[in-house]
């Protein structure tokens, strides 16, 4: 990751940020968006406690799972900026969530998305007359400055998670801190915040490691020093321009990527304070170490109901998301240690019980496997959840799947829920 380059803010006449979220307007989105993600039976079934049985085939949904308020949010402000800006260009920079059923949504919708790699050079050529929308992992500083010397309008769907972090880094900076970011480096979110440690001033530092053999190795550099070429090796894509480890260790304040698993960061934060104190004493540590918990609440919520979903027996696991989603992707590192999981995108994937496709983590590229358990005539029980961004209509799908795989017909299965989830009289 090349360092962001962080400058002034842009003179505030230049920035045109646009509220859509007006009642009228949002009356129709909602509507719209409902039409395209509701599902009635995911509906049914968290009425009916998260359990449905039909034969011998039970699925079992996690507490929490799917859209949180942050995604709901962005995906309401870009129908909006649609609709209130139905004679311009709309630009979203990337993706507005990690979900290819929501992009592809939004495409068909008229909204064009900027890849990753074409940012600086598309947006370099906007004009004012230009809507983009900011997606819910933020944008780095350099983009929106462009963005403002454009004069393009700006519809801003940024997660307030996000934007908490980002506060947070920014003190880190102001202080002398350098931040240790938690996360992935080339991820869309971990640039923004980057960006952000930089500082107002843009004389800040910080160095991002996703490893806890990468936090083990930052760590021994605090305790005794080491070789910092190697060390500049080693981070030469994840740490800010001008990155001295022999100066920029010397006190450190750590923030995360949100969507990271809870127990790999508090693990982090934990070394790395261990480390500071070994190096200065715990009184001194105090001074040369700041922590933050940056996790954003529904992340948690959904790694949390996972665990609790796996105390209760489960013969499979299916998690449902975008390949690229980083809180979806920590759900499968979960459920794979205790059962076989299949990380699928949607209820495609599910072509039979023996040709399941699913992505591998490990691999890092999808590959098909089968389930001699879900293609046997026993007793079944499924459990499934689905990250942050993936919609209940992909969820819905997912567990018709299921069903109808196992020999029994979507109208049963929608009776069924129904019947459950009425209240008893």
């Amino acid at each position: 990751m090349s360092a962001p380059t962080a400058s002034a803010s842009p003179a505030p006449a230049k920035t045109r940020r646009v509220n859509v979220r007006t009642p009228e307007v949002m009356e129709r989105v909602q509507a719209e968006v409902e039409t395209h993600y509701r599902s009635v039976l995911v509906e049914n079934l968290r009425k009916a406690g998260g359990v449905l049985s039909v034969g011998n085939t039970t699925i079992r949904l996690a507490r929490d799972f799917g859209f949180c308020y942050g995604v709901e949010r962005a995906i309401d402000l870009a129908y909006a900026a649609r609709r209130v800006f139905a004679d311009r260009k709309v630009y979203l920079l990337g993706e507005i969530i990690h979900n290819p059923e929501v992009n592809r949504q939004l495409q068909e919708m008229g909204i064009i998305s900027i890849p990753i790699s074409e940012h600086e050079a598309t947006l370099s050529k906007l004009n004012p007359e230009d809507v983009v929308i900011v997606p819910a992992f933020g944008a780095e500083t350099r983009l929106m400055n462009i963005i403002s010397e454009r004069g393009c309008s700006v519809v801003d769907t940024t997660c307030g998670d996000v934007m908490s972090v980002w506060k947070r880094v920014r003190g880190y900076a102001k202080q002398g801190f350098t931040s240790i970011i938690h996360g992935k480096a080339e991820h869309e979110e971990t640039r923004a915040t980057s960006s952000r440690a930089m500082g107002d001033s843009g004389d800040g530092h910080f160095l991002v490691v996703l490893t806890l053999d990468d936090v083990d190795y930052v760590c021994d550099y605090i305790r005794k020093g080491g070789n910092r070429e190697e060390f500049l090796n080693r981070f030469a894509v994840s740490a800010s321009k001008g990155f001295d480890p022999d100066k920029h260790l010397t006190r450190v304040g750590v923030a995360n990527q949100t969507t990271m698993l809870k127990s790999e960061t508090e693990e982090l934060q934990r070394r790395v304070q261990k480390a500071v104190e070994d190096r200065d004493g715990v009184e001194a540590a105090t001074k040369n170490f700041q922590v933050f918990d940056t996790i954003c609440g529904a992340t948690q919520e959904r790694q949390d109901s996972l665990f609790d979903m796996l105390r209760k027996p489960l013969d499979v696991l299916l998690v449902v998301g975008g390949y690229n989603s980083s809180n979806t992707t920590h759900l499968v590192e979960i459920g794979e240690k205790e059962l076989p999981t299949f990380f699928i995108r949607t209820a495609e994937c599910l072509k039979s019980f023996s040709d399941i496709v699913h992505f591998d983590l490990h691999l890092k590229a999808e590959k098909t496997s089968y389930s001699n358990k879900l293609a046997s005539d026993e007793s079944v029980v499924v459990g499934v959840t689905a990250g942050a961004s993936c919609p209940n209509n992909l969820v819905e799908d997912t567990i018709i799947r299921v069903f109808e795989l196992r020999g029994i017909p979507k109208a049963e299965v929608m009776a069924e829920a129904e019947r459950v989830a009425a209240p008893v009289e």
